[in-house]
């Protein structure tokens, strides 16, 4: 069912999030095949944030396509879906809010990013990926036994 807003959506698709916290990222590579990793993004509202290294085999493909591909999905096969562009943070305060509220996020959604970026806020490889959705579902293998879950697009 489609939905108007990411209002009539968010409260199911923030309490999977935070509870399936791992999701499945895709990308699309140089040559135009698809590139799967697990990553860990912190939600708020509708927009996104991964911490990623800023040198990486995933910043070549988002230079080609910036669009990604995400998949969290549950043991009892409840799902979200949310297709988003890709864009880097690279202003100092933005990055610097955003490994803030990793570090304050209780765990498991957040986590100290000093374990991947000794050097800090200000390693030279720490990036930070803004996803900026433009369609969601939000869906469960009984939803789609009756016809589908929600799906909100912009």
């Amino acid at each position: 069912m489609r939905v108007d807003s990411f209002a009539d959506i968010e409260p199911d698709f923030t309490q999977r999030v935070r509870e399936i916290v791992w999701c499945s990222v895709a990308t699309v590579d140089r040559q135009g095949r698809p590139r799967s990793r697990i990553l860990h993004p912190i939600w708020q509202g509708s927009t996104g944030w991964i911490l990623s290294s800023r040198h990486s085999l995933k910043e070549k493909h988002l230079a080609k396509n910036s669009y990604v591909s995400l998949c969290y999905a549950n043991a009892s096969l409840e799902q979200v879906y949310a297709e988003c562009r890709a864009e880097w943070e690279d202003r100092a305060e933005v990055k610097s809010e955003i490994w803030d509220l990793f570090l304050r996020t209780p765990q498991p959604v957040g986590y100290d990013p000093i374990a991947f970026w000794p050097g800090g806020r200000q390693d030279p490889t720490f990036g930070v990926l803004k996803l900026i959705p433009w369609r969601i579902e939000v869906t469960s293998l009984a939803d789609l036994m009756k016809g589908g879950g929600k799906i909100w697009s912009q």
